[in-house]
C-alpha cells in the first residue's frame, strides 16, 4: 500500500485536470486499492499504434496528463532526428469523441511550446486526412485523436511519420523511450499559437481533387446504383457527401439519419464497429423502408468501409476478403494497361490467398505483409521508391488503401471507387459469383475471442505450442503441412526454418496450413492476439472449385479449434459463433 500511495501523490502532484485529479482522490478516501492498483501501477505502453485505451484518471488510463506526456515525449524525439522539425512542423487531427478535441489542443501546445509548427485541423476530420496532409505539407509528422471503432469510453492517440505511415517498429520503441524521459508536465494551456496555422480547407480541397482522379465517372449507359449509407454516428457524413459529388451520385444516396451525425456515445450500437453483429441493423431497416438493396457504412473515424446487398430478399454483408477481391479486380480490369509484373497490390498475412491466386493467372505482383497498414502502407512506399506501380492494399478487416490518395486505409475512398464499380456492375454480389467462377471459391470464417487481460493471452498461446513436439501436427483429423510461427520466429517450410516475414516476440501470431480432403484444396488459418483490443483473432480459409466445399471446410476447422485451442472457460468466443 505504500507504493501505491507513492504513486497516488506523484499522480496527484502532476495533474492538473480537477475531473481526474477527483477521480483519484476519491479513490484514496474510499480505499479502493484494487482501482488504484489498475489506474496507477502500470503505465501505458506506446507502440506501433500509438496510444488506445479507456478514457479517465491514472498513468494506465488516457487523459490530459498521459497526453501532455506522450506529446513531449514524440516532440524531443522528433527534434533529435530531424533538424527541419520546427518549419516542417506536425500536423493534428481528432474525431468527434469524448475529449477529442481537448487531447488534441493539449498535443498541440506542448508543441507550440517547443517551437514547432502545428498544421492543425480546426474542426473533426477523418483519420486519412491527417497522413495527407502530412505527406502533401512534407510534415515531420502527424496526430490523429481516435479511438477508430473501440467503445465510446475509450480514446487514443495514432502517429504518423514523414512518409505519410503509421509509425513502425523500431521507431516506436525509440519514441516509447523518449515519452519516459519526459513526464514532467511543461505546459497546461490548450490555447492556440502563432505557430498554429489552419489548414482544413486547402487539405480537404487537395483530398478530393485525388478522389476526382481515382475514380472513373459513370460512363454513359452506365446506371449509378441507389444506396443507403451510415457513418455510424461519427465523423464520415460530411466526407462521404462531397466524395459522392465528385461521382455524380449525389441523389442516389439515403443517409440513416439517427446514426448521421456525430455522437460519442454511440447510442444506437453496442459496439461503433461495422463488422460486429447487430451494427448495421438500422441501415437495414432504412434500406428495407426505402426498397434498396445496397448499404455502404463507415466506421466513427471513417478510415474502414462496409458493404452490404440484399439478394433475393436477403442481406448479405461483404467480407473484407469479398470487398478487397472486388476493388482489386475493379482496380485490375479498369485499367487502360494490362498489368505486369512492374504492377502490384499488397494484402496482409491474415487476409485471403484469393489475390496471390489472382495474380498468378493474370500476370501483376502480389506482396504479401504482416498485419497492419505500418506495414501495408511502409512497403507500398518502399516499392514506389524502386519504381513499382503500386495500385491498391487491403487487409480483411475491412481496411483499403489506395495508395496515390494516402499511404492508410481510408473508407472514404474506398466507398466512392466502390461505388464507381457498381455503376458498371449492376450487382456486386453477382460479380463476386462471377470472380468465383472464374477463379475457384475461397471462404472464410473470421472471428475472435475476448480475453480477460494479456496474461491469459499469452498463456493460451503458450498452450497452443506445446501440443506436440515443436508444433502440434494434427488439427482433428487434418495434417498440418506448415507452421509458421511469427512470436518464436520459427516457419517449418523454409530451409533453415526462419520465417520471410519478420517475427516479433512482442506479439502472438501463428499461422497454419492444413491438408486439403477429398473436395477441398486445403486450409490456411491464422490465430493472433490484437494490438489494440483484448481479443484473440482467427482467421480461417478454404479453397476448393466447389462452394459448399469451401465453405464447409472453416467451420469444420473451427469446431476442431475450439475444442483443442481454445477451451478456456475465461475466453469467451464472438456471439454469432457461441453455440456453432
Amino acid at each position: 500500500m505504500a507504493e501505491l500511495q507513492r504513486l497516488a501523490e506523484e499522480w496527484l502532484r502532476l495533474d492538473q485536470d480537477p475531473v481526474t485529479r477527483s477521480e483519484i482522490q476519491s479513490l484514496l478516501t474510499k480505499n479502493n486499492v484494487q482501482e488504484l492498483e489498475q489506474r496507477l501501477s502500470t503505465r501505458l505502453t506506446f507502440g506501433t499504434a500509438g496510444l488506445r485505451a479507456q478514457m479517465g484518471a491514472g498513468f494506465a488510463r488516457l487523459n490530459s496528463l498521459t497526453i501532455i506526456q506522450t506529446s513531449q515525449g514524440l516532440a524531443e524525439y522528433l527534434l533529435s532526428r530531424f533538424a527541419n522539425t520546427p518549419t516542417a512542423g506536425i500536423v493534428i487531427g481528432h474525431d468527434a469523441r469524448h475529449n477529442s478535441e481537448h487531447f488534441a489542443q493539449l498535443a498541440a501546445a506542448v508543441f507550440e511550446s517547443k517551437g514547432i509548427t502545428v498544421w492543425w485541423y480546426e474542426d473533426i476530420v477523418h483519420t486519412p486526412l491527417v497522413p495527407f496532409a502530412v505527406k502533401s505539407l512534407k510534415a515531420a509528422a502527424g496526430i490523429m485523436v481516435t479511438a477508430s471503432h473501440n467503445p465510446a469510453a475509450d480514446n487514443g492517440y495514432k502517429v504518423y511519420v514523414s512518409n505519410g505511415c503509421q509509425i513502425n517498429s523500431p521507431e516506436d520503441t525509440s519514441i516509447a523511450a523518449s515519452i519516459l524521459q519526459n513526464l514532467e508536465p511543461q505546459t497546461w494551456t490548450a490555447k492556440g499559437s502563432p505557430l498554429r496555422q489552419p489548414i482544413s480547407t486547402i487539405m480537404q480541397s487537395q483530398y478530393f481533387q485525388s478522389l476526382h482522379r481515382l475514380v472513373k465517372i459513370p460512363e454513359a449507359g452506365q446506371r449509378p446504383i441507389q444506396f443507403v449509407y451510415t457513418p455510424m454516428h461519427g465523423v464520415g457524413l460530411r466526407y462521404m457527401m462531397s466524395a459522392v459529388d465528385v461521382t455524380g451520385m449525389m441523389s442516389k444516396m439515403t443517409i440513416v439519419d439517427r446514426q448521421a451525425q456525430p455522437d460519442p456515445d454511440f447510442p444506437t450500437v453496442k459496439y461503433p464497429n461495422p463488422e460486429e453483429k447487430g451494427a448495421l441493423d438500422l441501415a437495414i431497416s432504412t434500406a428495407d423502408n426505402k426498397n434498396i438493396r445496397l448499404i455502404l457504412a463507415n466506421d466513427p473515424d471513417a478510415d474502414r468501409f462496409a458493404v452490404a446487398e440484399k439478394v433475393d430478399n436477403v442481406w448479405h454483408q461483404f467480407t473484407g476478403d469479398q470487398m478487397g477481391v472486388l476493388l482489386a479486380c475493379w482496380t485490375l480490369f479498369s485499367n487502360p494497361s494490362p498489368f505486369a509484373t512492374d504492377d502490384v497490390m499488397l494484402t496482409s498475412a491474415v487476409s485471403s490467398q484469393m489475390l496471390s491466386f489472382i495474380a498468378k493467372t493474370e500476370g501483376f505482383t502480389v506482396h504479401e505483409t504482416l498485419t497492419g497498414f505500418k506495414w501495408l502502407g511502409n512497403i507500398a512506399k518502399d516499392l514506389q521508391a524502386q519504381g513499382k506501380r503500386v495500385h491498391f492494399a487491403y487487409e480483411e478487416a475491412l481496411g483499403y488503401m489506395f495508395p496515390n490518395v494516402v499511404l492508410d486505409k481510408d473508407g472514404i475512398s474506398a466507398a466512392v471507387v466502390f461505388l464507381s464499380a457498381c455503376s458498371a456492375w449492376g450487382s456486386p454480389w453477382a460479380k463476386l459469383q462471377e470472380i468465383y467462377g472464374r477463379y475457384g471459391y475461397f471462404e472464410t470464417i473470421n472471428t475472435y475471442w475476448r480475453s480477460p487481460n494479456i496474461q491469459k493471452t499469452q498463456s493460451s498461446f503458450s498452450i497452443i505450442r506445446n501440443l506436440g513436439h515443436t508444433f502440434p501436427h494434427y488439427v482433428g483429423p487434418r495434417k498440418v503441412l506448415r507452421w509458421r510461427d511469427l512470436t518464436v520466429g520459427y516457419d517449418s517450410a523454409t530451409k533453415d526454418n526462419v520465417p520471410e516475414l519478420p517475427a516479433s516476440s512482442n506479439s502472438q501470431m501463428i499461422t497454419c496450413w492444413l491438408e486439403g480432403s477429398t473436395s477441398d484444396d486445403g486450409i490456411r488459418f491464422t490465430a493472433r492476439a490484437s494490438g489494440t483490443e483484448p481479443k484473440i483473432k482467427l482467421y480461417v480459409e478454404c479453397r476448393s472449385k466447389d462452394q459448399a466445399a469451401a465453405r464447409q471446410g472453416p467451420i469444420e476447422v473451427l469446431e476442431w479449434l475450439k475444442k483443442e485451442w481454445f477451451s478456456d472457460d475465461s475466453l469467451k468466443i464472438e456471439e454469432r459463433f457461441a453455440d456453432a
